[in-house]
């Protein structure tokens, strides 16, 4: 295949790319050039703004479209109109936040997206992405119609993630000592690695399908409790996890999601339905998933490459940790 990758050089997009190369198709990345841009010598590179540069484009045709980087309808719309004509088939990264009312017994892609008062809103928050994403879906249905591919990821774990939200578990227990583990052992979770994520796009294309597809994995398939347990034994680790509920979490103002990453309070309306999405459809077209330790291994491996003075974007500074664990001992 003659691909087009819109981005290409961080975290998923790079994975795209690298699993493409790996087959033998044909890549072109169009890209500002700001991440990474010795990356992949062996593809073709244009360097654009997709907002203000889709012009550096014309004349060209592919086979298919991988959008990394769409978040806003207006930027997804103007990036659509400009390559209908020019490409087969436009594959869309999304996100099951496009689920307005995700649903405890389980949300499949004929679940309600979320909507926004104000569809010109810009500003990207917890409260507007979902929505503007549901807005990007559209945009790329109307141009492209039956050729649109809509892939909803939950969160998308392994090596090169630049938010740190599942780096974070790998590295802070390989560090060993007393870990603060969030919540209810086997409370459910859900993920996806961003090499198996980034294979079954390729491979997606390579089928000519198209539609929308949840890509995570099913519902109880993984627990807070086998994921920790998984980084332990990955690491070698000494470490002891700590099991503190929500409400002491919530008592101390520790931040969901972010600060302490794959943690929400079960209670919270946000929360209903949260680790419960359906990938049936996906699965049944071909995705699959790689143990945890596989991911927890790789994570890992790639994190210790890093500085010493990288700066975490997500998980719980130590001292922070620290006098969590110490409250939690001293009790009420």
């Amino acid at each position: 295949m003659k691909l087009l990758i819109l981005g290409g050089t961080v975290y998923l997009g790079r994975a795209i790319v690298d699993r493409a190369l790996a087959l033998g198709h044909q890549v072109t990345l169009f890209h500002r050039g700001q991440s990474n841009p010795d990356l992949f010598p062996e593809a073709e590179h244009i360097l654009g703004d997709r907002e203000h540069d889709l012009d550096r484009l014309s004349g060209r045709s592919f086979d298919a479209c991988v959008d990394t980087c769409g978040y806003v309808p207006r930027i997804v719309g103007a990036s659509v109109r400009a390559l209908t004509d020019a490409v087969d088939r436009y594959a869309f990264v999304s996100s099951l936040s496009v689920y307005g009312d995700p649903s405890p017994d389980g949300t499949a892609e004929d679940g309600t997206l979320a909507t926004i008062d104000d569809p010109t809103v810009e500003e990207i928050n917890g409260e507007t992405y979902g929505p503007l994403k549901a807005l990007c879906e559209a945009a790329v249905r109307d141009a492209f119609g039956e050729r649109a591919l809509l892939v909803r990821p939950g969160l998308i774990v392994g090596p090169h993630d630049p938010t740190d939200r599942f780096t974070y578990w790998p590295w802070r227990v390989a560090r060993g000592g007393e870990i603060l583990a969030p919540g209810r052992p086997e409370r459910a979770i859900q993920l996806i690695d961003v090499r198996d994520l980034a294979a079954w796009i390729v491979n997606l294309l390579e089928m000519q399908q198209s539609g929308a597809y949840n890509a995570v994995s099913p519902p109880g398939m993984m627990s807070m409790e086998s994921m920790l347990c998984a980084c332990l034994e990955v690491a070698g680790s000494d470490g002891t996890l700590q099991w503190v509920d929500d409400a002491f979490l919530v008592d101390h103002e520790v931040g969901a999601w972010i600060e302490l990453p794959l943690w929400i309070p079960e209670d919270e309306p946000i929360a209903r339905g949260f680790f419960a999405f359906r990938p049936d459809r996906a699965v049944s077209n071909g995705l699959t998933f790689r143990p945890i330790e596989e991911t927890v291994r790789a994570t890992l491996h790639w994190a210790r490459t890093r500085p010493d003075n990288h700066e975490w974007r997500a998980g719980l500074k130590p001292d922070r940790e620290d006098d969590l664990l110490r409250a939690w001992r001293d009790g009420p």
